[in-house]
């Protein structure tokens, strides 16, 4: 067989697509895989985000998803072990440590930085168990609280608990796999529904023809509210790719707008600030 030939064959071989046990198509390697949470930043200001965002996600994650203290039996285990080595050995072990730190740091790390080479877009994947919605939740929630937000340049958050290639049937499948397992933790429950959609550098699908598929995907006896809906559809189309998770008190937290939320707890602290004392009452 010629080169020419076999280099045909393999081509084609790559070309082939995969299909999953519904039978939707699976496409191609992302470079941004979720779950995750989309950040929109300071232009200019992307990698200093990403240090904020990575502090504040472990910290919070901490708190929700607690390390498992496996490590610090073994790492006993390991001390005892290393009491009985002779020096030469020891020494070993610790040149032999030194040299593989950063597979295993990467290993452990919850969350990591996807590439959208875009200016004002960053995209932090997150990595079980821990989950993107609650993870922001819990951060604007904390925000609201305190008016503290611990980041100059963050101005909104996005979670998503999948993604995909954004094309028609890859949607479907995302959006009715996140629905199926948010669903599943509300059984008996109907809601009433709000599709939010928010397009960016993606012109191959028309956002009309979007909407109604990801429509398509909620199951029967769900009805569509665009006034008081009570759990909110967010999907995010970015170039090709695709996010898609369910949220509640969309608008109470004020769409995940770090930066709105910041302005209006420093207008609330000026007006007190600025307010005349009450007039004392006479009996």
């Amino acid at each position: 067989m010629s080169d020419s030939k076999r280099k045909s064959q393999g081509s084609d071989n790559k070309r082939k697509k995969k299909y999953r046990s519904d039978g939707t198509p699976i496409w191609g390697k992302r470079h941004i895989d979720g779950p995750g949470v989309w950040v929109s930043c300071v232009k200019g200001k992307e990698k200093q985000t990403i240090g904020e965002i990575y502090e504040i996600f472990e910290s919070i994650s901490s708190d929700i998803w607690p390390h498992q203290d496996s490590a610090d039996h073994s790492s006993s285990d390991e001390a005892t072990a290393d009491a009985e080595l002779s020096l030469e050995d020891q020494i070993a072990k610790e040149v032999s440590a030194m040299k593989r730190p950063r597979a295993e740091n990467t290993a452990k790390q919850r969350f990591v930085n996807c590439q959208t080479n875009t200016p004002c877009v960053v995209f932090i994947s997150c990595k079980p168990p821990v989950d993107p919605v609650e993870l922001v939740v819990k951060y604007i929630k904390n925000v609201q609280e305190t008016g503290v937000t611990r980041t100059r340049y963050v101005h909104r958050l996005v979670p998503v608990s999948g993604t995909c290639v954004a094309n028609l049937p890859e949607i479907q499948a995302l959006c009715k796999k996140v629905l199926t397992d948010f669903l599943d933790k509300h059984p008996n429950t109907k809601f009433k529904y709000k599709i939010e959609l928010r397009v960016r550098n993606h012109t191959t699908i028309p956002r009309p023809t979007l909407i109604q598929n990801i429509a398509a995907c909620v199951p029967e006896g769900h009805v569509v509210d665009l006034e008081n809906p009570e759990i909110f559809i967010l999907v995010e189309v970015f170039k090709s790719i695709c996010g898609v998770s369910v949220v509640e008190g969309y608008y109470q937290l004020h769409k995940f707008n770090v930066a709105e939320i910041a302005k209006r707890n420093d207008q609330a602290s000026e007006s007190r600030l600025h307010s005349p004392p009450a007039k004392e009452q006479i009996p």
